[in-house]
């Protein structure tokens, strides 16, 4: 059933909240601008995504480690990287109701112009660059000797660690680490649901290179992205930009960029990126250090200061999106057979569905129970994620799985007292089978591994 992509957007944050994925964060209190948190089903589809990350571009590789780096690091950190003095966001006030914008955010709907406030037409204030980054004072006494920041990327706690991996890992180049974890920016203009927030995930990849290999290795990674939002997280080709970034647009050290966009309900929107950053941090942390950060070639004795290609993926984005593209309205018959009503449903991929398999019994009849507990039990044992629930008539219970995304409920009825079958029926088709009571755990998980 085609919506428009605002009510869309308005049945997902309602969805959201309905059903424990993401609900307004200190809402006890009123709530707390841009805080969300992440409820039982959000939280496992969260974990689920990046461990589906983790395993594809850590575990899954030989030219790969994986480290955790400190959320508050030495400031010094953050000052060789140039996030101190140049980290900020163009900023203008209205003078007549004192709402503040960014200014390139207005001038991109004015065409360049900046134009008067979108809010009452009242004049706008000169452009001041505000600094994003989140100070804090580390010890018992506040002054500027003890300034220190949360970190507004993962990437600076990897280039700091390099020298130690580089060392203790025992990988020629071209080998790189990933992160994954917070990161913190004081926007000022969050919004659209999770999309913008001052506290976020970032899952990072800093790959370390020959300078001469830089070019391919960029191509190589593309194509690595490219392949995961269409076989990982199943998203069209046509909700997905590659835009190439113009040199005028690119940061200064960086020889390439791309900027992954996806469309989502309020607009096309960065969900990653992918620079080629040459050497600029490792000589960056070298001067600021007094360290030799140069690879040596075990095989030559050759000193090389490496290049990075730095694929970037946005977590909390990344889950905006499978929410968004997986959203879906269908019509369905009634459960009376007469006409038909509309059915909300999440066809989330296997892989990151937070539900894997609902066990549903019929009735709360013990011999009923009892076979929908021990399939649930075998579900459990191969590490499936598994929803048992034998309140309510059995089309609710159906509709509520649709909505969490479960791809399959196993209905337990009294037929399966006596042929030791049950009724499996899919989200996507609907379709319902008969199966093996003792097949089912085996049978749902083959059928994530083929998805």
């Amino acid at each position: 059933m085609p919506i428009s992509p605002e009510k869309k957007m308005d049945l997902l944050v309602s969805l959201c909240k309905r059903r424990g994925f993401i609900y307004p964060g200190s809402e006890i209190y009123g709530g707390f601008a841009n805080s969300w948190d992440y409820g039982p089903y959000g939280a496992q589809l969260k974990k689920n995504i990046k461990d589906a990350w983790w395993n594809r571009f850590v575990i899954g590789r030989d030219d790969m480690v994986g480290i955790e780096t400190p959320i508050i690091m030495h400031p010094k950190v953050w000052e060789a990287s140039g996030h101190v003095a140049t980290f900020s966001d163009p900023l203008v006030d209205c003078k007549k109701c004192k709402h503040r914008f960014r200014a390139d955010h207005l001038m991109e709907v004015n065409q360049g112009m900046l134009g008067r406030c979108p809010l009452c037409t009242g004049e706008l204030t000169d452009i001041k660059n505000f600094n994003l980054l989140f100070k804090t004072s580390i010890g018992v006494t506040e002054d500027t000797s003890h300034i220190a920041y949360l970190r507004p990327e993962t990437a600076g706690g990897m280039f700091v660690a390099w020298k130690n991996v580089r060392d203790s890992a025992r990988k020629r180049l071209p080998f790189g680490i990933a992160q994954v974890g917070k990161a913190f920016r004081n926007e000022i203009t969050p919004g659209n649901f999770i999309f913008r927030t001052r506290e976020f995930d970032q899952m990072e990849i800093e790959y370390f290179v020959r300078p001469e290999d830089s070019a391919r290795a960029f191509e190589e990674w593309l194509i690595a992205m490219k392949a995961w939002v269409k076989n990982i997280l199943k998203l069209q080709d046509a909700n997905v930009v590659y835009h190439e970034i113009a040199d005028v647009d690119r940061a200064f050290y960086s020889t390439r960029t791309i900027d992954v966009e996806y469309t989502y309900p309020f607009g096309t929107k960065e969900l990653y990126g992918l620079a080629n950053r040459s050497d600029y941090d490792l000589s960056r942390h070298a001067e600021a250090s007094d360290m030799d950060l140069r690879y040596v070639d075990s095989a030559n004795g050759e000193k090389i200061l490496p290049h990075i290609i730095e694929p970037t993926w946005g977590l909390d984005r990344t889950v905006l999106a499978v929410l968004s593209e997986h959203l879906d309205i269908d019509e369905v018959d009634t459960a009376e057979g007469e006409g038909t009503e509309p059915r909300m449903v999440l066809r989330l991929p296997p892989l990151l569905a937070p539900v894997k398999v609902a066990i549903l019994p019929l009735q709360k009849k013990e011999e009923l129970v009892s076979i929908a507990k021990k399939i649930s039990a075998s579900c459990r044992e191969k590490g499936l994620a598994v929803e048992y629930d034998e309140s309510g008539s059995i089309g609710k219970r159906y509709r509520r799985q649709d909505e969490v995304g479960t791809p399959w409920c196993v209905t337990v009825d009294f037929d399966s007292v006596t042929d030791g079958a049950c009724t499996v029926r899919s989200r996507d088709s609907m379709e319902q089978v008969r199966m093996d009571v003792g097949e089912i755990a085996g049978w749902v998980e083959e059928k994530i591994k083929m998805n």
